[in-house]
Protein backbone atom coordinates (compact mmCIF):
# COMPACT_ATOMS: atom_id res chain seq x y z
CA UNK A 1 0.00 0.00 0.00
CA UNK A 2 1.44 3.36 -1.24
CA UNK A 3 2.23 6.21 1.46
CA UNK A 4 -0.79 8.30 -0.94
CA UNK A 5 -3.17 5.79 -0.17
CA UNK A 6 -2.65 5.80 3.07
CA UNK A 7 -3.19 9.23 3.30
CA UNK A 8 -6.03 9.05 1.43
CA UNK A 9 -7.38 6.61 3.51
CA UNK A 10 -6.79 8.48 6.74
CA UNK A 11 -8.31 11.58 5.33
CA UNK A 12 -11.53 9.84 4.56
CA UNK A 13 -11.72 8.35 7.75
CA UNK A 14 -11.21 11.64 9.79
CA UNK A 15 -14.19 13.14 7.03
CA UNK A 16 -16.22 10.52 8.09
CA UNK A 17 -15.94 10.70 11.77
CA UNK A 18 -16.30 14.52 11.34
CA UNK A 19 -19.71 13.78 9.75
CA UNK A 20 -20.71 10.86 12.36
CA UNK A 21 -20.57 13.50 15.44
CA UNK A 22 -23.40 14.30 16.88
CA UNK A 23 -24.76 18.53 16.19
CA UNK A 24 -24.39 21.02 18.20
CA UNK A 25 -27.79 22.29 19.58
CA UNK A 26 -26.89 25.86 21.14
CA UNK A 27 -28.63 26.65 24.09
CA UNK A 28 -31.13 29.11 24.38
CA UNK A 29 -34.61 30.90 23.11
CA UNK A 30 -35.69 30.28 19.43
CA UNK A 31 -37.51 33.25 18.26
CA UNK A 32 -39.72 33.10 15.42
CA UNK A 33 -38.69 34.69 11.70
CA UNK A 34 -41.81 37.12 12.53
CA UNK A 35 -39.94 38.00 16.04
CA UNK A 36 -38.77 41.52 14.36
CA UNK A 37 -41.90 42.80 12.87
CA UNK A 38 -44.17 41.97 15.50
CA UNK A 39 -41.83 43.35 17.80
CA UNK A 40 -42.43 46.26 15.71
CA UNK A 41 -46.45 46.46 15.65
CA UNK A 42 -46.16 45.39 19.37
CA UNK A 43 -44.24 48.72 20.26
CA UNK A 44 -46.15 50.66 17.84
CA UNK A 45 -49.62 48.86 19.80
CA UNK A 46 -47.96 49.91 23.36
CA UNK A 47 -47.54 53.93 22.07
CA UNK A 48 -50.69 54.25 20.13
CA UNK A 49 -53.71 54.43 22.16
CA UNK A 50 -56.86 53.23 19.83
CA UNK A 51 -59.37 55.66 20.04
CA UNK A 52 -62.97 55.58 18.23
CA UNK A 53 -62.94 59.69 17.21
CA UNK A 54 -66.30 61.24 15.38
CA UNK A 55 -64.94 61.17 11.75
CA UNK A 56 -66.62 64.18 9.73
CA UNK A 57 -66.41 62.89 6.22
CA UNK A 58 -67.10 64.90 3.17
CA UNK A 59 -70.57 64.22 1.29
CA UNK A 60 -69.89 61.46 -0.86
CA UNK A 61 -69.85 62.86 -4.73
CA UNK A 62 -70.62 60.57 -7.82
CA UNK A 63 -67.70 61.30 -10.16
CA UNK A 64 -67.25 60.72 -13.32
CA UNK A 65 -63.79 60.51 -13.86
CA UNK A 66 -60.32 59.64 -11.86
CA UNK A 67 -58.02 61.36 -14.26
CA UNK A 68 -54.69 61.42 -12.30
CA UNK A 69 -53.02 60.81 -9.19
CA UNK A 70 -54.55 62.09 -6.30
CA UNK A 71 -52.22 63.92 -5.12
CA UNK A 72 -53.39 67.63 -7.26
CA UNK A 73 -56.63 68.95 -5.68
CA UNK A 74 -57.84 70.29 -8.72
CA UNK A 75 -58.86 66.55 -10.11
CA UNK A 76 -59.21 65.00 -6.72
CA UNK A 77 -62.11 63.63 -5.22
CA UNK A 78 -62.20 63.29 -1.46
CA UNK A 79 -64.86 61.01 -1.21
CA UNK A 80 -65.82 59.23 -4.21
CA UNK A 81 -69.66 57.64 -3.83
CA UNK A 82 -69.26 53.54 -3.77
CA UNK A 83 -71.96 50.66 -2.52
CA UNK A 84 -71.10 49.49 1.20
CA UNK A 85 -70.50 46.14 -0.27
CA UNK A 86 -69.34 46.55 -3.70
CA UNK A 87 -69.72 43.02 -5.88
CA UNK A 88 -67.48 42.01 -8.96
CA UNK A 89 -69.44 43.41 -12.19
CA UNK A 90 -66.65 42.00 -14.47
CA UNK A 91 -63.06 40.96 -15.78
CA UNK A 92 -61.08 41.56 -18.83
CA UNK A 93 -57.57 40.92 -19.72
CA UNK A 94 -55.95 44.00 -20.26
CA UNK A 95 -52.12 42.43 -21.53
CA UNK A 96 -49.07 40.90 -18.78
CA UNK A 97 -49.36 40.29 -15.50
CA UNK A 98 -46.84 40.23 -12.69
CA UNK A 99 -43.90 38.19 -13.12
CA UNK A 100 -40.63 37.45 -11.51
CA UNK A 101 -38.59 40.43 -13.54
CA UNK A 102 -41.56 43.00 -14.18
CA UNK A 103 -44.77 43.61 -12.34
CA UNK A 104 -47.60 46.19 -12.85
CA UNK A 105 -47.01 48.78 -11.39
CA UNK A 106 -49.51 51.95 -13.62
CA UNK A 107 -52.94 52.67 -11.07
CA UNK A 108 -55.61 52.80 -14.15
CA UNK A 109 -57.53 56.19 -14.58
CA UNK A 110 -60.93 56.61 -15.73
CA UNK A 111 -61.88 59.36 -18.33
CA UNK A 112 -65.49 59.86 -20.11
CA UNK A 113 -66.26 56.39 -19.58
CA UNK A 114 -62.73 54.85 -20.78
CA UNK A 115 -60.60 52.73 -18.08
CA UNK A 116 -56.90 53.27 -19.54
CA UNK A 117 -54.77 50.26 -18.29
CA UNK A 118 -50.59 49.42 -18.19
CA UNK A 119 -49.63 45.71 -18.05
CA UNK A 120 -46.07 44.45 -17.14
CA UNK A 121 -45.15 44.88 -20.80
CA UNK A 122 -45.73 48.74 -21.44
CA UNK A 123 -49.03 48.06 -23.22
CA UNK A 124 -51.82 50.67 -22.90
CA UNK A 125 -55.23 49.06 -22.97
CA UNK A 126 -58.51 51.07 -23.12
CA UNK A 127 -61.31 49.64 -21.26
CA UNK A 128 -65.25 50.38 -21.75
CA UNK A 129 -67.25 50.82 -18.68
CA UNK A 130 -69.13 47.80 -19.58
CA UNK A 131 -66.01 45.69 -19.75
CA UNK A 132 -64.49 45.63 -23.52
CA UNK A 133 -61.78 46.48 -24.97
CA UNK A 134 -61.48 49.42 -27.14
CA UNK A 135 -58.01 49.92 -27.81
CA UNK A 136 -54.29 48.71 -27.34
CA UNK A 137 -50.82 50.13 -28.25
CA UNK A 138 -47.81 48.62 -27.03
CA UNK A 139 -44.81 51.39 -26.12
CA UNK A 140 -41.98 49.02 -25.95
CA UNK A 141 -39.67 50.86 -27.84
CA UNK A 142 -37.73 49.09 -30.54
CA UNK A 143 -34.89 48.83 -29.79
CA UNK A 144 -35.76 47.46 -26.26
CA UNK A 145 -36.87 43.83 -25.64
CA UNK A 146 -40.76 43.54 -24.16
CA UNK A 147 -40.43 43.22 -20.45
CA UNK A 148 -37.11 44.96 -20.16
CA UNK A 149 -38.35 47.97 -18.22
CA UNK A 150 -42.00 48.25 -15.93
CA UNK A 151 -43.64 51.79 -14.22
CA UNK A 152 -44.40 54.81 -15.77
CA UNK A 153 -47.98 56.15 -15.68
CA UNK A 154 -51.19 58.23 -16.92
CA UNK A 155 -52.67 61.58 -16.53
CA UNK A 156 -55.41 63.43 -18.28
CA UNK A 157 -56.15 66.57 -19.08
CA UNK A 158 -56.66 69.12 -22.44
CA UNK A 159 -58.19 66.11 -24.26
CA UNK A 160 -55.29 63.90 -24.47
CA UNK A 161 -54.24 60.75 -22.46
CA UNK A 162 -49.96 61.08 -20.86
CA UNK A 163 -48.16 58.24 -20.76
CA UNK A 164 -44.79 57.60 -18.85
CA UNK A 165 -43.31 54.27 -19.25
CA UNK A 166 -40.03 52.58 -17.31
CA UNK A 167 -38.48 53.66 -20.90
CA UNK A 168 -37.85 57.33 -20.23
CA UNK A 169 -40.03 58.20 -22.97
CA UNK A 170 -43.47 60.06 -22.31
CA UNK A 171 -46.25 59.93 -25.09
CA UNK A 172 -49.14 62.19 -25.30
CA UNK A 173 -51.82 59.68 -27.19
CA UNK A 174 -55.23 60.18 -28.77
CA UNK A 175 -58.01 58.69 -26.14
CA UNK A 176 -60.31 57.57 -28.24
CA UNK A 177 -57.89 55.39 -30.77
CA UNK A 178 -54.55 55.36 -29.21
CA UNK A 179 -52.70 56.76 -31.77
CA UNK A 180 -49.56 58.45 -30.35
CA UNK A 181 -49.71 62.71 -30.54
CA UNK A 182 -46.44 62.92 -29.59
CA UNK A 183 -43.00 61.53 -27.82
CA UNK A 184 -40.17 62.42 -25.41
CA UNK A 185 -37.41 60.44 -24.25
CA UNK A 186 -35.65 61.96 -21.63
CA UNK A 187 -32.24 60.85 -19.80
CA UNK A 188 -32.64 57.71 -17.66
CA UNK A 189 -34.58 54.59 -17.79
CA UNK A 190 -37.54 54.53 -15.39
CA UNK A 191 -39.93 57.75 -14.43
CA UNK A 192 -42.77 58.36 -11.88
CA UNK A 193 -46.29 58.90 -13.06
CA UNK A 194 -47.15 61.98 -14.96
CA UNK A 195 -49.11 65.10 -13.65
CA UNK A 196 -51.21 67.70 -15.85
CA UNK A 197 -51.67 70.79 -14.77
CA UNK A 198 -52.75 73.66 -17.30
CA UNK A 199 -51.45 73.09 -20.15
CA UNK A 200 -47.85 71.66 -18.64
CA UNK A 201 -47.06 67.67 -17.64
CA UNK A 202 -44.65 67.14 -14.79
CA UNK A 203 -42.66 64.02 -14.18
CA UNK A 204 -39.52 62.78 -12.79
CA UNK A 205 -37.09 60.73 -14.10
CA UNK A 206 -35.00 58.03 -12.65
CA UNK A 207 -31.52 59.94 -12.60
CA UNK A 208 -33.72 62.48 -10.24
CA UNK A 209 -34.35 64.87 -13.06
CA UNK A 210 -37.80 66.94 -12.96
CA UNK A 211 -39.44 67.55 -16.32
CA UNK A 212 -41.72 70.47 -17.21
CA UNK A 213 -43.31 69.78 -20.69
CA UNK A 214 -45.52 71.11 -23.59
CA UNK A 215 -48.89 69.27 -23.57
CA UNK A 216 -49.46 70.64 -27.25
CA UNK A 217 -46.71 69.24 -28.85
CA UNK A 218 -44.23 67.55 -26.11
CA UNK A 219 -41.59 70.70 -26.00
CA UNK A 220 -39.30 70.77 -22.98
CA UNK A 221 -40.45 74.14 -21.03
CA UNK A 222 -38.21 73.41 -18.26
CA UNK A 223 -36.19 70.87 -15.83
CA UNK A 224 -34.40 70.56 -12.36
CA UNK A 225 -31.20 68.54 -12.08
CA UNK A 226 -31.47 67.40 -8.34
CA UNK A 227 -28.90 64.64 -6.63
CA UNK A 228 -29.37 61.44 -8.03
CA UNK A 229 -30.01 58.38 -5.78
CA UNK A 230 -30.00 54.63 -6.21
CA UNK A 231 -32.52 54.19 -2.98
CA UNK A 232 -35.37 54.36 -5.50
CA UNK A 233 -38.84 52.76 -4.50
CA UNK A 234 -40.72 51.47 -7.55
CA UNK A 235 -44.44 52.43 -7.14
CA UNK A 236 -47.45 54.74 -8.98
CA UNK A 237 -45.85 57.68 -7.71
CA UNK A 238 -45.18 61.43 -8.97
CA UNK A 239 -45.77 65.37 -8.65
CA UNK A 240 -48.42 67.09 -7.43
CA UNK A 241 -49.27 70.29 -8.68
CA UNK A 242 -51.48 73.60 -7.24
CA UNK A 243 -51.57 77.12 -9.41
CA UNK A 244 -48.67 78.27 -7.76
CA UNK A 245 -46.24 75.32 -7.32
CA UNK A 246 -45.19 71.87 -8.52
CA UNK A 247 -44.11 69.35 -5.92
CA UNK A 248 -41.37 66.63 -6.48
CA UNK A 249 -40.15 64.10 -4.57
CA UNK A 250 -36.67 61.89 -4.92
CA UNK A 251 -34.96 59.28 -3.82
CA UNK A 252 -32.74 60.97 -2.09
CA UNK A 253 -35.51 61.92 0.34
CA UNK A 254 -35.89 65.95 -0.92
CA UNK A 255 -39.21 67.18 -1.52
CA UNK A 256 -38.96 70.53 -3.92
CA UNK A 257 -41.30 72.99 -4.71
CA UNK A 258 -40.76 74.71 -8.07
CA UNK A 259 -42.95 77.60 -9.34
CA UNK A 260 -45.08 75.85 -11.68
CA UNK A 261 -44.97 77.27 -15.09
CA UNK A 262 -40.95 78.74 -14.54
CA UNK A 263 -39.27 76.20 -12.82
CA UNK A 264 -37.51 78.31 -10.52
CA UNK A 265 -36.76 76.64 -6.86
CA UNK A 266 -38.99 78.10 -4.21
CA UNK A 267 -38.13 75.74 -1.34
CA UNK A 268 -36.99 71.99 -0.35
CA UNK A 269 -36.60 70.12 2.34
CA UNK A 270 -35.64 66.55 3.28
CA UNK A 271 -37.33 63.60 5.10
CA UNK A 272 -34.64 61.92 6.72
CA UNK A 273 -34.70 59.25 8.91
CA UNK A 274 -36.21 55.98 9.80
CA UNK A 275 -37.61 53.01 11.64
CA UNK A 276 -34.81 51.30 13.85
CA UNK A 277 -33.79 47.49 13.45
CA UNK A 278 -35.07 47.73 9.78
CA UNK A 279 -33.12 47.34 6.86
CA UNK A 280 -35.64 49.51 4.57
CA UNK A 281 -34.55 52.24 7.37
CA UNK A 282 -31.97 53.29 4.86
CA UNK A 283 -34.32 53.72 1.70
CA UNK A 284 -35.46 57.16 2.50
CA UNK A 285 -36.73 58.39 -1.06
CA UNK A 286 -40.24 59.58 -0.98
CA UNK A 287 -42.85 56.90 -1.00
CA UNK A 288 -46.36 58.82 -1.85
CA UNK A 289 -46.65 61.68 -3.56
CA UNK A 290 -47.04 64.82 -2.25
CA UNK A 291 -50.67 65.91 -1.05
CA UNK A 292 -51.88 69.17 -1.24
CA UNK A 293 -54.67 70.30 0.77
CA UNK A 294 -55.65 74.07 1.15
CA UNK A 295 -52.28 75.20 2.32
CA UNK A 296 -50.67 72.27 3.75
CA UNK A 297 -48.76 68.85 2.40
CA UNK A 298 -48.32 65.91 3.51
CA UNK A 299 -45.34 63.44 2.76
CA UNK A 300 -43.40 60.62 3.76
CA UNK A 301 -40.52 58.19 2.77
CA UNK A 302 -40.74 54.57 2.78
CA UNK A 303 -38.57 54.20 6.10
CA UNK A 304 -40.11 56.36 8.79
CA UNK A 305 -41.35 59.71 8.49
CA UNK A 306 -44.33 61.50 7.99
CA UNK A 307 -44.43 65.20 7.62
CA UNK A 308 -46.96 67.87 7.55
CA UNK A 309 -45.50 70.79 5.79
CA UNK A 310 -46.55 74.59 4.79
CA UNK A 311 -46.94 75.03 0.94
CA UNK A 312 -46.31 78.37 1.11
CA UNK A 313 -42.76 78.36 2.38
CA UNK A 314 -41.83 74.13 3.36
CA UNK A 315 -41.60 75.13 6.96
CA UNK A 316 -42.42 71.86 9.36
CA UNK A 317 -46.03 71.90 10.69
CA UNK A 318 -45.73 68.37 12.60
CA UNK A 319 -43.25 65.22 11.99
CA UNK A 320 -44.34 61.48 12.58
CA UNK A 321 -42.70 58.82 12.92
CA UNK A 322 -44.51 56.64 10.07
CA UNK A 323 -43.16 55.59 6.78
CA UNK A 324 -45.72 55.18 4.41
CA UNK A 325 -46.60 52.36 1.39
CA UNK A 326 -48.14 54.12 -1.75
CA UNK A 327 -50.43 57.66 -1.27
CA UNK A 328 -51.88 58.89 1.49
CA UNK A 329 -55.37 59.33 1.69
CA UNK A 330 -56.67 62.90 3.26
CA UNK A 331 -60.05 63.44 4.28
CA UNK A 332 -62.61 65.26 6.87
CA UNK A 333 -59.46 66.00 9.51
CA UNK A 334 -57.89 62.92 9.17
CA UNK A 335 -55.03 61.29 7.16
CA UNK A 336 -55.08 57.49 6.26
CA UNK A 337 -52.34 55.93 5.19
CA UNK A 338 -50.43 52.27 4.90
CA UNK A 339 -47.27 52.52 7.32
CA UNK A 340 -44.16 50.68 6.98
CA UNK A 341 -45.02 47.54 9.30
CA UNK A 342 -47.80 46.65 7.46
CA UNK A 343 -50.72 48.62 9.56
CA UNK A 344 -53.50 51.05 8.65
CA UNK A 345 -53.32 54.02 10.12
CA UNK A 346 -55.65 57.01 11.03
CA UNK A 347 -53.76 60.25 12.00
CA UNK A 348 -54.74 63.78 13.50
CA UNK A 349 -54.69 66.04 10.35
CA UNK A 350 -53.88 68.97 12.51
CA UNK A 351 -51.11 67.66 15.08
CA UNK A 352 -49.93 64.43 13.79
CA UNK A 353 -51.35 61.98 16.63
CA UNK A 354 -51.88 58.63 16.16
CA UNK A 355 -55.99 58.05 16.50
CA UNK A 356 -56.28 54.42 15.79
CA UNK A 357 -53.83 52.04 13.73
CA UNK A 358 -55.04 48.00 12.88
CA UNK A 359 -52.76 45.36 11.88
CA UNK A 360 -52.85 43.88 8.22
CA UNK A 361 -52.05 40.75 7.28
CA UNK A 362 -47.84 40.06 6.92
CA UNK A 363 -46.77 37.15 5.21
CA UNK A 364 -48.11 35.27 2.06
CA UNK A 365 -46.24 32.32 3.20
CA UNK A 366 -44.82 31.20 6.69
CA UNK A 367 -42.69 28.21 7.87
CA UNK A 368 -41.15 27.72 10.98
CA UNK A 369 -37.29 28.68 9.48
CA UNK A 370 -38.52 30.33 6.52
CA UNK A 371 -41.42 33.49 5.71
CA UNK A 372 -41.46 35.40 2.81
CA UNK A 373 -43.90 37.53 -0.42
CA UNK A 374 -44.54 39.87 2.52
CA UNK A 375 -48.48 41.27 1.33
CA UNK A 376 -48.65 43.74 -1.09
CA UNK A 377 -51.31 46.61 -0.09
CA UNK A 378 -52.30 49.04 -1.84
CA UNK A 379 -54.47 52.29 -1.03
CA UNK A 380 -55.96 53.25 1.13
CA UNK A 381 -59.14 55.38 -0.46
CA UNK A 382 -61.92 56.97 1.31
CA UNK A 383 -65.27 55.70 -0.92
CA UNK A 384 -68.43 55.14 -0.04
CA UNK A 385 -68.46 56.07 3.68
CA UNK A 386 -65.53 53.52 4.14
CA UNK A 387 -61.72 52.93 4.04
CA UNK A 388 -60.56 50.99 1.23
CA UNK A 389 -57.34 48.55 0.70
CA UNK A 390 -56.84 45.96 -1.78
CA UNK A 391 -54.40 43.66 -1.20
CA UNK A 392 -52.70 40.51 -3.50
CA UNK A 393 -53.82 37.77 -0.56
CA UNK A 394 -57.03 38.47 -2.88
CA UNK A 395 -58.91 40.81 -0.76
CA UNK A 396 -60.23 44.35 -0.62
CA UNK A 397 -60.98 45.20 2.34
CA UNK A 398 -62.80 48.07 4.04
CA UNK A 399 -63.03 49.52 7.58
CA UNK A 400 -64.98 52.08 9.49
CA UNK A 401 -63.17 55.26 9.70
CA UNK A 402 -64.45 55.89 12.94
CA UNK A 403 -62.57 53.51 14.81
CA UNK A 404 -60.22 51.26 11.81
CA UNK A 405 -62.90 47.98 12.89
CA UNK A 406 -62.70 45.70 9.48
CA UNK A 407 -66.69 46.04 8.27
CA UNK A 408 -66.56 44.14 5.24
CA UNK A 409 -64.11 41.89 2.36
CA UNK A 410 -65.00 41.31 -0.87
CA UNK A 411 -62.46 38.88 -3.38
CA UNK A 412 -60.71 39.87 -6.09
CA UNK A 413 -59.30 37.34 -8.29
CA UNK A 414 -55.47 36.73 -8.05
CA UNK A 415 -55.27 39.51 -5.76
CA UNK A 416 -54.82 43.11 -6.65
CA UNK A 417 -51.48 44.59 -8.08
CA UNK A 418 -52.66 48.31 -8.11
CA UNK A 419 -54.31 50.58 -5.93
CA UNK A 420 -58.29 51.10 -6.50
CA UNK A 421 -59.65 53.83 -8.38
CA UNK A 422 -63.42 54.95 -8.25
CA UNK A 423 -65.72 56.57 -10.80
CA UNK A 424 -69.40 56.73 -11.62
CA UNK A 425 -70.00 54.20 -8.43
CA UNK A 426 -67.60 51.71 -9.34
CA UNK A 427 -64.60 50.53 -8.01
CA UNK A 428 -61.82 49.40 -10.77
CA UNK A 429 -58.56 47.04 -9.55
CA UNK A 430 -55.81 45.45 -11.92
CA UNK A 431 -54.99 41.74 -10.83
CA UNK A 432 -51.60 40.30 -10.79
CA UNK A 433 -52.78 38.22 -13.58
CA UNK A 434 -53.13 41.06 -16.34
CA UNK A 435 -57.04 41.29 -15.47
CA UNK A 436 -58.85 44.51 -14.97
CA UNK A 437 -61.67 44.15 -12.21
CA UNK A 438 -64.86 45.91 -11.70
CA UNK A 439 -66.97 46.48 -8.28
CA UNK A 440 -70.17 47.81 -8.43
Amino acid sequence: MTLRLITALMTGAAMLAACSEPEVILAGKRDSINSVLEADAAAAEQEIVNQARPFNAPKPVANANWAQGAGTPNTRTAHPALSSRPALAWSVAIGEGDAKRQRISTDPIVVDGVIYTMDAHATVTAVSTEGLALWQVNLTPQSENAGDAFGGGFAYGDGRLYVTTGYGVAYAMAPKTGEILWSQSVRGAGMSRPTYYDGLVYFVSSDATSWAIEANDGRIRWRIDSVSDVNNLTGSVGPSASEKFVLFGYGSGELQAAFRKGGLIYWNTSLTGGRKGRSVGIVEDLATSPMIVGNRVYAANGSGRFVALNLDDGERIWTSSQGVRGDVWVAGGSVFLINDIGQLVRVDANTGDVIWAVNLPGFLKQGPKKSKEIYAHHGPVLAGGQIVIASNDGLIRLFDPVSGALSASVAVPDGATTSPVVAGGVLYIVSSKGELHAFR
